[in-house]
């Protein structure tokens, strides 16, 4: 393998809306590079990035995945990204470690709902871009109306470097404007072009563009601004240099067009990658933290100490768990070892790979601003900075994934499965970070969680490909509980008499409610030796064990004091046992006497999603018996914040993706508990007693 300079390595990540095409180009890419010698099709289960079964079968990315090729000298990382909201993790991760990236524009649809999240996603990394209107050959394609859409969606300096020759079927080709020559495509995806002379149908809008182009890049320096209004002709070469510095410093974005589908613009794509996308030197330094919590600046170069950063883990199953890593600093050699930072360990690394699709490409060395991967980590993770030694040791920001909005309870369809379930679920979430899974002491469910109904459907299609474990999902049991509103004095009394010893226990109680969240109290009043002290604790014990399951459906009894004032024993019949009964005959007694009532848990909720559907999204909180907190206003995105009962978000995510157009996200954490309403509560209560009967 090659060994490439800093100033010629390119870490770019392909982005977009769901189905505008990042795979498809991302293929075309390698192909026109000679990094793959057939063009790989989605369709028909050859692409070098799709190569997952579960891929092959949605047709369509669900994870990042790596590529690289050769262009002009230059390497060039192209990290492939999915376009479902599912698997925004992933994209998040990957847009981190890249350099630069080329956002992908449907030129039917424009702009849409991941073309907005992928873009805020690179303003928060202060990250480059190119963007790619693709699909120009396709019904409706409308180059200027997509430009336009761009320029009023995201408000930034958008600059078009070329302008599109024919289109829908016709389309076969572009005008490169700082050279103005026309770029006429063979048509037989081979992506071969002749290079001619502008038509002249396209000529006088193609020089409206570049005169528009020309203005846009002026701007950026003011020494060349004062040339061009001087009436000096700026050069193509100044011109191509104005675009390099604009596109690293974020002052504009360039627009190219094509067809990754018939390969036809994906030359001047990968051209403009090389020439106006920046490589890793383009920072001198790069910020962490030392050991000591202190921000220390890291120098950018081979000579420096080793440092990187762990982007991604894949679960393979032959070839054990991957780990993928950008080198930021120094280099590392196979065979070798590192401190991983972030959980203070030294590990082995055995062969460093270049991924490539599916193909691992052994390396002997990676250096500085590539991205290589190590296979049979046993606890390094994604997140994870990796170092040379401890000594000269930092840690790297990482991102925050996102919270997961849906969970279900998983259970093994073969008994006996329960401890291979959990170990598998576990590499998944290695996998995946936005993939949870935790266990419900109470409810004693293993809950998976995640962002919608199809990535934990597919989680369980991977357990079942990847690991043999089968498992079917259910609804999450909502964890309610039972309390009272009443005071109540009772007696509870056990005796019994079998022909030899006998049992009495006689004890005299007093339930009374205690506000929400205060729990259980137990107060021992017995005087004068009524009952015995040796067995008030097991008054108290028979009165918690009677709390575990409720007398209402069967729910753990909270937020009450249980007064113990009299009683009375037996010398000889008396024991730990009989208290403990009368004790809990005489709660359960008390407790449907005392006004008992089902409480639910409520849920703090943060729901983000544009303001045009801000009002619809209050009325469905509404219709779900939320309360409304407040709203933040973020430019054009509203944050809804709400109290809403757990009982109601449990299918609350297709709801938003509906009102919202998939445009809306939320977030939601326990807040307290709260009495059901009288119509649902009777409801709730009836399931639950049919349930019990039936398992009896």
């Amino acid at each position: 393998m090659a060994q490439y300079s800093l100033s010629n390595l390119r870490n770019i990540c392909v982005i977009g809306h769901g189905g505008d095409g990042k795979t498809t180009l991302s293929d075309a890419m390698l192909f026109c590079a000679g990094a793959s010698d057939r063009l790989g099709k989605i369709i028909n289960g050859t692409s070098k990035f799709d190569y997952d079964p579960d891929e092959i079968k949605k047709k369509g990315s669900i994870s990042a995945t790596l590529g690289f090729c050769e262009w002009k000298k230059n390497k060039v990382n192209i990290i492939d990204t999915p376009g479902d909201a599912n698997f925004i993790g992933d994209i998040k991760s990957s847009l981190r470690v890249a350099d630069g990236a080329v956002l992908l524009v449907d030129a039917h649809s424009g702009v849409k709902v991941q073309t907005e999240r992928t873009w805020n996603f690179c303003d928060e990394l202060d990250l480059p871009r190119i963007v790619f209107v693709n699909m120009m050959d396709k019904e409706r394609a409308n180059y200027e109306k997509t430009v336009e859409a761009l320029k009023e969606a995201f408000k930034v300096s958008f600059v078009a470097l070329q302008y599109p020759i024919g289109s829908e079927q016709n389309f076969k080709g572009v005008v490169d404007l700082l050279d103005n020559k026309a770029h006429i495509y063979k048509n037989d995806e081979s992506g071969k072009y002749d290079v001619i002379d502008v038509p002249q149908d396209v000529a006088a809008d193609a020089a409206s563009l570049k005169d528009k182009m020309v203005e846009s890049l002026v701007e950026i320096d003011e020494a060349t601004m004062e040339k061009y209004l001087e009436g000096t002709e700026i050069s193509t070469d100044e011109l191509r240099d104005l675009l390099k510095r604009g596109v690293t410093e974020g002052k504009v974005v360039p627009i190219l067009c094509g067809s990754a589908e018939k390969n036809i613009g994906v030359h001047d794509l990968l051209d403009a990658i090389v020439n106006f996308t920046p490589s890793p030197d383009s920072k001198s330094t790069i910020k962490g933290k030392a050991k000591d919590g202190a921000e220390k600046e890291i120098k950018i170069g081979d000579d420096s100490p080793f440092n990187a950063l762990v982007f991604k883990t894949i679960a393979d199953p032959f070839a054990g768990k991957l780990s993928c890593f950008r080198v930021y600093s120094g280099k590392l050699e196979s065979d070798s070892q590192f401190y991983n930072a972030s959980k203070k360990i030294i590990e082995k690394v055995g062969q460093i790979f270049f991924l490539h699709g599916k193909e691992h490409v052994p390396a002997k060395i990676v250096k500085t601003g590539d991205i290589a991967a190590f296979a049979k980590l046993k606890e390094t993770t994604t997140g994870n900075t990796i170092c040379a030694s401890e000594d000269n040791s930092v840690t790297f920001d990482f991102i925050s994934f996102p919270s997961p909005m849906i969970a279900y309870a998983v259970v093994p369809k073969s008994k006996g499965d329960e401890e291979k379930v959990s170990t598998c679920l576990a590499r998944l979430c290695e996998e995946d970070p936005t993939l949870r899974v935790n266990r419900n002491t109470e409810t004693r469910e293993t809950l998976l969680a995640g962002m919608g109904d199809s990535h934990v459907e597919l989680a369980v299609e991977r357990l079942k490909r990847k690991f043999n474990v089968e498992v079917e999902l259910h609804k999450p049991t909502i964890p309610y509980r039972e309390t009272i509103k009443a005071k109540i004095k009772t007696q509870g009394k056990y005796k019994r008499q079998s022909g030899g010893r006998g049992q009495y226990g006689d004890a005299w109680i007093e339930i009374e409610p205690l506000p929400r969240s205060k729990g259980f109290e137990f107060v021992d009043k017995i005087v004068g030796g009524a009952i015995p002290r040796n067995y008030i604790p097991s008054v108290e014990k028979g009165i918690v064990e009677a709390m575990v399951h409720g007398e209402l459906a069967g729910f753990p009894v909270v937020d009450l004091r249980v007064t113990l004032y009299d009683g009375s024993y037996h010398d000889v019949d008396s024991s730990d046992m009989a208290f403990k009964i009368a004790a809990s005959m005489g709660f359960k007694k008390a407790f449907m006497e005392a006004k008992p009532v089902l409480l639910e848990p409520v849920m703090d909720v943060e729901i983000t999603v544009p303001d045009d559907c801000m009002g619809d999204i209050i009325g469905d909180v509404n219709a779900r018996r939320g309360r409304m907190k407040g709203v933040d206003a973020k430019g054009k995105i509203q944050v809804i914040k709400a109290q809403v009962p757990m009982a109601e978000m449990l299918e609350y995510v297709p709801s938003l993706k509906s009102i919202s157009g998939g445009r809306g996200f939320f977030t939601m954490g326990f807040s307290h508990y709260e009495e059901v309403p009288a119509h649902l509560s009777e409801k709730i209560i009836a399931e639950h007693k049919k349930e019990k009967e039936e398992k009896e």
